[in-house]
């Protein structure tokens, strides 16, 4: 090929594991690479619209921002903003590497669990300390999956503490048609586990986060709910 040729890069932006979104002046997406399918999945897309519009340089050019984003599993560190017209405005995703895992999943020592029997079980020791109303939707078709229940029970009897004072708890638990996360080096479907009420106490979040990092849950710790995405191991 001759150097002067015209090169196409859309190959090369779509498969970029970094999220690239391109805006018209109203608003609307011109352009999104694979990643950035990824992330308005949980992210809205007026949200990543108002951010460009936040963090674009004064002139024409590119600005590039450290800034601390999460959507659930989806954590980053910087953004990106360029336009060199008044009609386009694109923003790039800078991931924040995520830690090395401190140790190998030791699958062998995980058992097959009916995971709504330990949530219903910690519910009720939960309830009988802090009587309030709840509700509990939860698949209860769910077959069973490996789980180290110890170290599961615990999780849930620290995060239930954290809602000790509020005035009423919802829990969902379901499977998350369509996502997947990765464990132990596979891809494992996901088992959504949330929480929420109408505040909490943030005391217990590094615990939390450790005894979930353990088990390869991703913990998303918010203001109001606390989600945990499970990984879905039966072997």
């Amino acid at each position: 090929m001759n150097v002067s040729d015209p090169i196409d890069l859309t190959f090369y932006l779509d498969k970029d594991n970094s999220p690239f979104v391109l805006f018209d002046q109203h608003g609307s997406i011109r352009y999104l690479n694979d990643a950035a399918e990824i992330l308005l999945a949980y992210a809205p897309k007026q949200e990543l619209y108002d951010l460009a519009l936040t963090y674009a340089p004064q002139d024409y050019g590119n600005k590039t921002t450290p800034i601390e984003l999460n959507y659930r599993q989806l954590n980053f560190y910087a953004i990106t903003v360029a336009y060199q017209n008044e009609e386009q405005i694109g923003i790039r995703f800078y991931y924040r590497p995520r830690p090395r895992a401190p140790h190998q999943l030791d699958t062998n020592r995980m058992k097959l669990t009916n995971i709504n029997t330990i949530l219903e079980a910690a519910i009720t020791l939960f309830a009988m300390q802090n009587p309030m109303p709840f509700d509990l939707l939860t698949d209860t078709d769910l077959p069973e999956f490996k789980l180290d229940q110890n170290t599961f029970s615990k999780l849930l009897r620290k995060s239930l503490h954290l809602f000790r004072a509020s005035a009423d708890l919802h829990l969902s638990l379901s499977m998350a048609v369509g996502e997947s996360i990765i464990a132990d080096h596979k891809r494992r479907p996901i088992v959504r586990l949330i929480i929420r009420a109408n505040g909490r106490y943030t005391d217990d979040d590094p615990t939390i986060k450790s005894l979930a990092e353990a088990m390869r849950i991703v913990a998303t710790l918010e203001e109001r709910h606390i989600l945990f995405d499970i990984p879905y191991i039966k072997e």
